[in-house]
């Protein structure tokens, strides 16, 4: 591009402002008029006609003129032209039509060029022919494109006969070729080319063509490369394309009609460079500020400036009026049919919902068009058209095609194709619109379809969730899942520019949920929350809020209330109770806003939502008194608001266990006695007070959920009520006696029947967490299958946040001996909320820890299970059992305490057991003394006796031997105590010298990288300081050397023998040469004044070799080698000197032949010069000894300088 835009042709392209341009305008050699000579008898006169705007309508007067008076052909010709000057091409064909009549049998010449004329006129009427026979036509009325293409062809055939080397016919031919190409379809199968055979075949013959016409003319025919630049840009060869434009603009720098700027800038436009595009038609627009192309190409390039900016942003509609109104508008004014400014507008006006006005430019562009990217454009528009306008039919037919003018199928139009799915969604076809949307996202990852399809998986997931379907729908929730995060990650590259969507967090968010990541989900809706607090104009802002929490606090109630529910509701189930009391309560202020700003907005439904999930905050946090207030609140609202009561029935069981609690249950029962979840509530009530049994048609509850099952309209797999009954049976298997083969079966048997109902269940809901969990505890207490019981638990912990379930992984890895895992489980079931002081957790711990110490000899391990066992007490002291346990747990302790060695006892500790062990026998006489002792009263008795007996002397024994053995080992564990303490305190002086160490090195090596960086920027300093000093040296001899011209240029004059009028003609002679900078010599200066003599580069190495005799150089500064040569300079020849201009001749004429001048060889790649060729140039140029220039078409250092500078 620097030589299609650079000066060398002229002032930006343009030779001067030369009226007479070539090539000329378009139909400047018409005349206005002519004259026709017509015979009289008086004699012949010449009749004017006139050929402006006044030109006959009807060419027959004219025609019968021209023929009775036997005009020439060329009048004729002209008569013509002009009809199509003025747009009347009919006219004009059909005078050509005539003349060739007239011409029939005149020379083959005038036949040819008639014929040439006339495919000129067929071709130029194709371009504004139909693509299609128009609504309402018939064949012999419409003359679409392909009549005219066939007119050209036969009127080229006609004329190949007679002369098929008649040069002219070359060109049109090509541009046959071409427009038959661009009628061809594209490519419907998938591949590397974008070209069919068929067209390519086309394409190659219109080359082929181009280069005859070329050749014809000695490659001066500007059309013609003009043509075969258009054939390698629909070859897709756009690098070739744009040499070839640019070659034409450098011939030919006025060309505007067709301009080659417009070529370039579709070249740079496919090649990627848009900018470079748009300076090329901005260049065109200059030259032709009527330019209708230009013009059209540049408001596309502002709309694709449009295209990296968000609607919102300020320049968007800058860019956007700009195209408009500079650009398309203008274009549009100048020509209403051209096709790609029909297109452009078009898709404009479908923004702005201009209908109408869209429906007639896109036909215009389809019907006129011989490009099928721009036809697609129109079909496209069209059906945007339809779709807005609801007219399915025509829509999907305008989508296909638009589809199909692309290639359709593995090809085609990619916004088309979209369009189409997105008509088959309307037509309620999801199957058809997601078969399409894959189509589209395998030939390309648009992200509209990737939204699209993901939506669609996600509402199959949707619909089956909310039709409590059993359809496994996991591959269409993986799917969605799949194309919905593509898009998210897509909103994360800068590149794309891509702004978040609302819609597609939300759908993420339910997604999430089904796919059991809550967190997920709460982050997408986090992410929907920040967007629409972006969004809140700042007039709304609360005034007076500083801080920043505060502030979104207050900014957070404009939100919509639905978004801070959801928030809520998954910190909720995350217990994060905070968190979620703060949205509920936001949502509910919210909720009065939202009211207050549209008061036709309904919020009662959702205020009641929210206020009940407040409420179920409000519990899970212990704050009861709060949560009743919400739930009367509820009721006075809305009486029949069961939920509430039943929430309130609870709280009252909570608070009232044994008096008002059941009371309200049972009248909340009596009064709704089909609602399932009052039932569930009752059943579960039942289950904790009912009196256990080991018969299970006398169980209550069994009674009360087959009543559920078997009565209750519409519930007869109600999950809760089938769960329920599996747990009842399990329940009444774990107590069942197990002493023979027959009881073992009947307690088998009932196992089976448990695990009946929770598969029951899980083929109901496969999800189910406490089904899952009930055939876990079936495997572990019929089967001992600990193995597939830990799987299952693993899984059900991960999605079931109760206690229960790592109650019961603590019970497996308990029988499987895995205690500290076991106790890992029963600490997280401890920690659950409300379950600090559960003893039956505590009891387990105790249980656990008894089992390890006995494991592990662990006295540690015993206290732990002693300290567990005594809070378990502490908490039901009426419960004999947790006493039974304290006790033994005592003498466990006491047992261990006995049969450890001295070294790993204390006196301290021995007598904590004996005391426990006191404790133990009072409490074993106690529990035997119990009405219903945990075991039988003679084993607690024998129990007690035994440590009265045995384990009291046994341990008095212990104590005495452990008093002994620390007195006498004292000294020795003193001594151990003080070796310890040393070795600790040496060890601890070794690291701190070893870190000293470490911090002296890095001292070290930071001074060391400072004292060189210093070091380093003196020897800069220093450098720059040499050099500043050499560069006003060299400018100080650069100034001398000046001057000794200027005295050496008078000298030489007086020494020289010519005379005035001898060196007047060789000044004359020098001044009458053209000044050319191409041919130069190897320093590239002959020839030129010392004015116009570019500065030489100069040379700052010493040089290699001494320097002769006679020279002198300072030892402290390097002289340039010209202030040498001008010291040698009274011993060189004259100019005129024969052996000045001798390659040989020495260089500083002393005749010692260190140094010469040699002429540089011819060769076309770029010159290397050394020092020392350069310092001869410099001799050359002062001691005026100088080589003749080459003129081999070498580029001379000069201009290489030029171009460098």
């Amino acid at each position: 591009m620097a030589t299609a835009y650079g000066h060398a042709n002229g002032t930006n392209g343009v030779n001067g402002a030369n009226s007479s341009s070539f090539p000329p305008a378009r139909y400047s050699k018409v005349p206005p008029t002519i004259l026709v000579a017509v015979a009289e008898a008086e004699g012949p006169y010449d009749i004017e006609i006139s050929l402006d705007e006044d030109i006959q309508e009807d060419p027959t007067e004219l025609c019968t003129l021209l023929e009775n008076e036997r005009s020439a052909k060329n009048t004729w010709m002209t008569v013509a032209i002009a009809y199509a000057k003025h747009k009347k091409v009919d006219v004009a064909i059909e005078v050509l039509s005539k003349t060739l009549n007239v011409f029939s049998r005149g020379s083959s010449q005038d036949r040819l060029s008639i014929l040439n004329g006339l495919c000129w006129l067929y071709l130029l009427k194709c371009r504004e022919a139909p693509r299609v026979k128009p609504d309402g036509k018939t064949e012999e009325e419409a003359k679409t494109k392909d009549f005219y293409v066939q007119a050209a062809t036969s009127v080229l055939n006609e004329a190949s006969r007679i002369s098929p080397s008649y040069p002219p016919l070359y060109l049109a031919r090509g541009v046959l070729y071409l427009l038959r190409a661009s009628g061809m379809p594209p490519p419907m199968i998938a591949g590397p080319s974008h070209i069919t055979p068929e067209r390519m075949e086309t394409l190659k013959q219109a080359a082929k063509c181009f280069e005859d016409a070329l050749r014809s003319s000695h490659g001066k025919n500007l059309m013609a490369k003009m043509g075969k630049a258009r054939v390698n840009y629909s070859m897709a060869k756009y690098a070739d394309a744009l040499k070839l434009y640019q070659n034409v603009l450098e011939s030919s720098p006025e060309l505007k009609d067709p301009d080659p700027r417009i070529g370039i800038g579709c070249c740079f436009w496919q090649l990627g460079h848009k900018d470079e595009a748009a300076s090329a038609w901005r260049r065109a627009l200059e030259l032709n500020p009527k330019s209708k192309i230009a013009l059209v190409l540049l408001g596309i390039y502002n709309f694709h400036l449009t295209a990296r900016l968000p609607p919102s942003n300020p320049k968007f509609v800058d860019l956007s009026k700009k195209a408009m109104s500079d650009y398309i508008v203008p274009s549009f004014k100048f020509d209403n049919m051209y096709p790609l400014t029909c297109a452009t507008l078009g898709g404009f006006l479908l923004v702005r919902k201009d209908l109408e006005k869209v429906e007639t430019l896109s036909k215009r562009a389809i019907d006129l068009t011989d490009v099928n990217d721009i036809a697609s454009d129109g079909w496209y528009q069209l059906a945007r058209k339809e779709h807005l306008e609801d007219n399915t039919a025509k829509a999907v037919e305008s989508y296909t095609k638009a589809d199909r003018a692309r290639g359709g199928d593995d090809r085609g139009y990619i916004p088309a194709k979209f369009g189409s799915a997105q008509m088959r969604v309307l037509m309620q076809d999801y199957d058809g619109a997601k078969f399409r949307l894959e189509k589209i996202l395998q030939q390309q990852p648009a992200l509209e379809a990737q939204i699209l399809l993901g939506t669609l998986y996600a509402e199959d997931v949707f619909a089956a969730q909310a039709a409590n379907s059993k359809e496994d729908k996991s591959a269409e929730l993986k799917k969605a899942l799949k194309y919905l995060e593509d898009v998210t990650k897509a909103w994360k590259d800068p590149k794309k520019n891509l702004s978040p969507d609302q819609s597609v967090l939300l759908n993420l968010a339910r997604l999430y949920e089904a796919d059991d990541h809550p967190e997920k989900s709460l982050k997408c809706l986090e992410e929907v929350e920040k967007m629409e607090l972006d969004a809140i104009p700042e007039e709304d802002y609360p005034e007076d809020i500083e801080d920043e929490a505060l502030l979104k606090a207050a900014l957070r109630e404009l939100l919509p209330p639905q978004l801070l529910n959801n928030m809520g509701c998954f910190h909720y189930q995350h217990e994060r109770y905070v968190q979620a009391r703060e949205l509920f309560q936001t949502a509910l202020n919210a909720c009065v806003k939202a009211a207050t700003r549209d008061e036709s907005i309904d919020t009662d439904a959702l205020v009641t939502s929210i206020s009940y999930n407040l409420g179920r905050t409000y519990e899970s946090e212990g704050m009861l008194t709060e949560a009743k207030d919400v739930y009367e609140g509820l009721l006075k609202r809305h009486t029949d608001y069961i939920d509430a009561r039943i929430r309130l029935a609870y709280i009252k069981l909570r608070q009232h266990p044994t008096d008002e609690g059941p009371k309200a249950v049972v009248k909340l029962y009596e009064q709704n006695p089909d609602n399932i979840e009052v039932r569930t509530l009752y059943g579960w009530y039942i289950s904790k007070s009912k009196k256990k049994t080991l018969n299970f048609n006398d169980d209550q509850e069994q009674r009360h959920h087959k009543h559920t099952l078997q009565k209750v309209t519409g519930q007869k797999h109600d999950m809760y009520a089938l769960t329920s009954m599996g747990n009842i049976h399990l329940t009444i298997a774990r107590e069942m006696r197990r002493d023979t083969e027959q009881e073992k079966e009947k307690r088998h048997k009932a196992y089976e029947k448990a695990v009946e109902f929770f598969d029951k269940v899980l083929q109901l809901d496969p999800k189910s967490a406490y089904a899952a969990q009930g055939i876990a505890i079936a495997l572990v207490e019929d089967k001992k299958d600990f193995s597939s019981a830990l799987q299952i638990l693993s899984k059900v912990k991960d999605t079931l946040k109760d206690y229960s379930v790592f109650m019961n992984l603590g019970h497996t890895y308990c029988e499987i001996k895995q205690y500290a895992r076991a106790i890992e489980s029963y600490d997280t079931a401890l920690a659950k909320e409300g379950r600090a002081n559960d003893q039956t957790i505590l009891a387990c711990l105790g249980r656990v820890w008894l089992l390890r110490g006995k494991q592990e000899k662990s006295l540690s391990a015993m206290k732990s299970a002693l300290e567990y066992s005594r809070r378990a007490l502490e908490v039901s002291p009426e419960q004999i059992h947790f006493k039974f346990n304290v006790a033994f747990v005592q003498i466990q302790i006491a047992q261990l305490i006995y049969t450890l060695p001295e070294s790993q006892r204390t006196v301290a500790e021995v007598t904590a057991a004996a005391e426990g062990l006191d404790q133990a026998i009072e409490s074993f006489s106690a529990i035997a003394k119990a009405p219903n002792p945990p075991f039988p009263k003679q084993d607690i008795e024998a129990r007690a006796n035994m440590g009265r007996n045995t384990m009291r002397k046994q341990l008095e024994r212990a104590q005495q031997a452990q008093q002994k053995y620390e007195n006498e080992n004292h000294s020795k564990l003193e001594q151990a105590r003080k070796l310890r303490e040393a070795e600790q305190a040496k060890r601890e002086e070794e690291r701190r010298k070893a870190e000293e160490a470490v911090a002296e090195r890095k001292r070290k090596i930071l001074e060391e990288q400072k004292r060189l960086q210093e070091r380093d920027k003196e020897y800069m300093e220093r450098r720059q300081e040499e050099e500043r000093r050499r560069q006003e040296l060299i400018d100080d001899s650069e100034v001398r050397k000046s001057e000794r011209r200027k005295r050496g240029s008078g000298k030489r004059k007086k020494k020289s023998d010519m005379d005035d009028s001898d060196t007047d003609a060789l000044d004359s002679d020098a001044e009458a040469r053209p000044r050319r900078r191409r041919h130069t010599t190897a320093s590239g200066t002959d020839g030129v004044s010392d004015e116009e003599r570019p500065r030489q580069k100069k040379r700052k190495l010493e040089r290699k070799k001494k320097e002769p005799a006679g020279k002198y150089k300072s030892a402290d500064v390097i002289v340039d080698s010209d202030e040498e040569a001008e010291g040698a300079g009274d011993g060189d020849l004259p100019p005129d000197s024969p052996a000045a201009n001798t390659p040989g001749s020495n260089e500083d004429g002393d005749g010692d032949g260190d140094e010469q001048v040699a002429a540089p060889r011819a060769r076309k790649g770029a010159r290397v010069v050394s020092d020392e060729d350069e310092d001869e140039d410099a001799g050359n140029e002062d001691g005026e000894a100088a080589v003749p220039a080459q003129r081999n078409g070498d580029v001379a250092m000069d201009d290489d300088e030029d171009e460098d500078e």
